[in-house]
């Protein structure tokens, strides 16, 4: 694929998009865009905290004549790894401030405090018993060395108008995805800078963070609805290529979403009853695998998806749940 290609590569005057290589991760890269300010550098995202990923910066800023000392700041859309921990590993050694949004503030807290069971409740909530200890010795099996790649930040973002020397980035907080994921708008260049957002070629997973909050579903779809309300920009996101209309995407996945709700209302109908009942009747992937077909992480994140668009359904009126030894259950309204 064209776009995890390694290099520096102009996305729009003064700003440059660096893909970042991922280990074992079916995303392959994470594109770390790098904006020119003043005689420094403000990067949005980071990257993941590993030895490739940090020599690949290294040798991208400077095909831009650029080396470390000159990131002034990293702003982060959000908490998960291969946004964030790169950004943690660099402040320890140049001072680099990092920001990342609010609404992060639950799940790092959990992350620092060494709580690392923000799954298995939900899991088990699910209906997803056999999951829930698979995952917890997956959990368990977590280095403590990956655990202090966390820090906070030095500056929590909420909605707000931030000023570099050339142009202002406005913070969106978009939760969904994370509960705490935000995007930046240039409005004058029309430029998205949409983290996991709005992503060209795949959906982001829904909530999957150590602190779910209640509708991650409905609150994406509200922050799909948000960007859309924006002029039509071009979109830079953090996986897959540089595309020239957020609306077009953005609509795209406001379709997906409706289908799936469709889709989990009839497998509802049809008898499934818990989450990862209904789960397993649906297809994943764009190759409409089957659930069984999945990895243990797919899986879990198959079951949280189908659990967020469940409670959609509820919130419309056309599914009811009721909790029965702990487990929720779904039937038709």
């Amino acid at each position: 694929m064209e776009w995890t290609e390694p290099g520096v590569f102009e996305v729009a005057p003064g700003v440059h998009r660096i893909p970042l290589p991922l280990p074992n991760d079916g995303l392959h890269t994470v594109n770390v865009y790098a904006i020119e300010d003043g005689d420094g550098l403000v990067l949005v995202d980071a990257g993941w905290a590993l030895a490739e990923g940090e020599r690949t910066l290294e040798s991208a800023l400077g095909a831009l004549g650029r080396d470390f000392a000159d990131i002034r700041r990293f702003l982060v859309t959000h908490l998960h790894r291969d946004h964030y921990t790169l950004a943690v590993a660099l402040r320890r050694r140049f001072g680099t401030r990092v920001a990342l949004g609010l609404g992060e503030q639950p799940s790092m807290r959990r992350i620092i405090s060494r709580t690392r069971d923000g799954q298995l409740g939900n899991l088990l909530r699910w209906g997803g018993g056999e999951l829930a200890d698979r995952w917890r010795k997956a959990v368990e099996a977590v280095g403590e060395a990956e655990l202090r790649d966390y820090e906070e930040p030095d500056e929590w973002l909420t909605e707000t108008d931030l000023g570099l020397e050339k142009r202002v980035l406005r913070v969106l907080p978009t939760p969904g995805h994370t509960r705490g994921h935000v995007v930046f708008v240039d409005v004058e260049s029309s430029l998205l800078f949409a983290g996991d957002h709005v992503l060209p070629h795949i959906t982001p997973s829904i909530g999957f963070e150590p602190a779910r909050p209640e509708l991650p579903l409905g609150d994406y779809l509200d922050s799909l609805r948000l960007v859309r309300s924006y002029p039509d920009l071009r979109l830079l996101p953090a996986h897959g290529p540089v595309t020239d209309s957020s609306h077009a995407r953005v609509d795209e996945l406001l379709a997906h979403h409706e289908q799936r709700l469709d889709a989990t209302l009839a497998a509802v109908r049809s008898g499934t009853g818990t989450a990862f009942e209904t789960a397993r009747k649906l297809g994943w992937t764009r190759r409409d695998r089957r659930f069984d077909e999945l990895d243990l992480f797919n899986r879990v994140l198959a079951t949280g998806e189908t659990a967020a668009h469940l409670d959609v359904l509820v919130r419309r009126g056309l599914v009811r749940v009721e909790a029965v030894d702990g487990v929720d259950v779904y039937a038709a309204a």
